[in-house]
C-alpha cells in the first residue's frame, strides 16, 4: 500500500468507524509538546481534575476514595490531588467492577495486563485511552521521521490461546503497511524466514521485544546474512529493559540507531526515547509520581516506584497506581526543546527465554500470558528447571481454585509440547533476587546454538 494513502485515507477511516478521536489527539499533540514544562503541567492538572470528577460521578470505589479524602475542587491544586491514597493491583483485582464506568461514551473493553511484572490483572478501558496511546506512539515515531502507512515490521506476540490468524486483522495490517512477524516462535527456520520477510518488505521501522530482535540479530551472524534496508530510520525495541550491549549490537547490524519505549497494557504508552537517547513521557497523558516504600516522592535521580495516573482511563480510573517499575527521573531538559518530562532510567523488569521440547526458543511472555489470565493469582515466578520440567511457584488470593491449578497445567502443555511437567507450588512471598529485583521467569535451560 501506498503510505500517503494508508496514512491520509486507510487509517483515518478506521478511527473514524471505530470513533477513536487520535487524530485529534495528534494535532494536540503535536502543539503541546512545545509548551513549557510549566504550562504542560498545567495542562496535566486540569485533566486530573477532568478524570477526578468523573471517576466521582460514575466510578463508585474511586467516589469512595476522593470522598474520604476531602479533595477540595473549587481550590484544585497538586496538593489536593496527592491527598488520594495510592492504588495497586490488588484494587484493582477486588473492585475492578466498582471502579468501572460501565456506560463510558465509546464503550467499555476487557484486557489483562502482560503479567512481567508477576501480579496480573483485569481491567476496562475506552476509546480516550486508545486514542491516546496511538497518538502518542505516532508522535514519537515522528520523532524518527517515521509517519504513519511507512512500512513497519513488528516482531511481536499473541496469547497462546488467541494465536489463530485473523483474517480481518490482516487485511488491516496490509493496509496499514505492517507485517507481523511472531516473537514467540522463534526457531532457527523461522528467524530464517523472518530475515527474508524484512528484506524484501523494506520497513522504515522495526519494533519488537529487546531480547526478540537481539536473538534475530546474533542467528542473522552466526549464518552469515547481511540485510540492506536504505530506507529504515530506527529499530524501537519495548516491552523489557534494553541493555547497553543489546542496543549496540542492533544498532551495528541494522546500521541505525535505537529506540526504547516503556509502558504497560494497564497504563499504557508511557514514555519514548529521543534522538538524544532521553526517555521523554508522554506528559499529556501520564502524571508520573515517582515515590519511595512510604509513598513520599523521591529527588530527581533517586531510584523510587513509579506511581501513575493516566490521564484518559476514564473507563477504569487508574488514579495514583503503583506500577511496580522502578526509575529515576531527570531534571534535565528535553535536548529537542520539547517540555516533556524526561525519564534518566527505566530500572525496570526482566524476562528470559524458555526453551521448547523440539528446541525451539520461546519468548517468556507465551508462559506468562497463561498465568496472567488465571484467576487467584497475586504473584507468580516461573522457572524452567529442564527441557519439560516447570516451577511455578504462585502467591494466592480469595479468587483461587483448585481448577486453575489444572488449567495451567494443560496450557504449558500446549504451549511446551505434552512431555511438560508443571509443578505449582502455593506459597506465602516470592523473595526478591540479591540485587533487588525480581524475576519473574527464569530458565536453567541452555538455548540451542545455531
Amino acid at each position: 500500500m501506498i503510505p500517503f494513502i494508508s496514512r491520509r485515507l486507510i487509517y483515518p477511516l478506521q478511527e473514524k468507524l471505530v470513533q477513536r478521536p487520535t487524530f485529534s489527539y495528534l494535532a494536540n499533540l503535536d502543539q503541546t509538546q512545545w509548551f513549557s514544562r510549566e504550562d504542560i503541567e498545567t495542562i496535566q492538572l486540569q485533566k486530573m481534575k477532568a478524570l477526578l470528577s468523573k471517576a466521582k460521578k460514575n466510578s463508585p470505589w474511586h467516589a469512595n476514595r476522593i470522598k474520604t479524602s476531602s479533595i477540595n475542587f473549587e481550590n484544585f491544586t497538586l496538593d489536593e490531588f496527592t491527598k488520594l491514597p495510592v492504588m495497586t493491583r490488588t484494587d484493582i483485582q477486588k473492585h475492578g467492577n466498582e471502579m468501572t464506568w460501565h456506560n463510558v461514551p465509546g464503550g467499555c473493553f476487557r484486557y489483562t495486563t502482560g503479567g512481567s511484572s508477576g501480579q496480573p490483572l483485569i481491567f476496562n478501558y475506552g476509546r480516550s485511552r486508545q486514542a491516546s496511546d496511538a497518538a502518542g506512539r505516532i508522535r514519537a515515531r515522528r520523532w524518527w521521521g517515521v509517519n504513519i502507512g511507512d512500512p513497519e515490521i513488528y516482531l511481536w506476540g499473541a496469547p497462546v490461546e488467541l494465536n489463530k490468524i485473523n483474517r480481518i486483522k490482516t487485511i488491516r495490517d496490509h493496509l496499514l503497511n505492517q507485517l507481523i512477524l511472531n516473537a514467540f516462535e522463534m526457531s532457527p527456520e523461522n528467524m530464517s524466514l523472518y530475515l527474508t520477510a524484512i528484506q524484501k518488505f523494506k520497513p522504515k521501522c522495526i519494533y519488537g521485544y529487546a531480547s526478540s530482535i537481539e536473538l534475530l540479530v546474533k542467528y542473522a551472524r552466526q549464518t552469515n546474512r547481511q540485510l540492506s534496508l536504505p530506507d529504515l530510520k530506527v529499530v524501537c525495541t519495548t516491552g523489557e529493559p534494553l541493555y547497553p550491549e543489546q542496543r549496540q549490537l542492533i544498532s551495528d547490524f541494522f546500521n541505525v540507531p535505537v529506540a526504547n519505549e516503556f509502558g504497560s497494557r494497564d497504563i499504557g504508552f508511557t514514555a519514548h526515547e529521543n534522538k538524544h537517547q532521553q526517555m521523554l513521557l508522554m506528559s499529556e497523558s501520564i502524571f508520573l509520581e515517582v515515590l519511595d516504600q512510604d509513598n513520599n516522592p523521591v529527588s530527581p535521580g533517586e531510584t523510587g516506584e513509579a506511581v501513575m495516573t493516566g490521564l484518559y482511563s476514564e473507563a477504569q480510573p487508574f488514579i495514583r497506581y503503583r506500577t511496580g517499575d522502578m526509575i529515576k527521573l531527570s531534571d534535565n531538559p528535553d535536548k529537542s526543546g520539547t517540555g516533556l518530562h524526561v525519564i534518566e532510567k527505566v530500572i525496570g523488569r526482566n524476562t528470559d527465554f524458555l526453551i521448547h521440547e523440539n528446541g525451539s526458543i520461546v519468548h517468556a511472555l507465551a508462559a506468562i500470558y497463561i498465568l496472567r489470565e488465571t484467576i487467584g493469582i497475586e504473584k507468580f515466578k516461573i522457572t524452567q528447571q529442564a527441557i519439560n520440567e516447570f516451577q511455578v511457584d504462585i502467591v494466592t488470593n480469595q479468587f483461587w481454585n483448585l481448577q486453575s491449578s489444572e488449567t495451567i497445567q494443560k496450557k504449558f502443555k500446549s504451549r511446551f509440547g505434552n512431555k511438560c511437567k508443571t509443578h505449582i507450588q502455593l506459597v506465602n512471598t516470592i523473595p526478591s533476587e540479591a540485587s533487588g529485583k525480581t524475576r519473574q521467569v527464569i530458565s536453567k535451560v541452555q538455548a540451542p546454538s545455531f
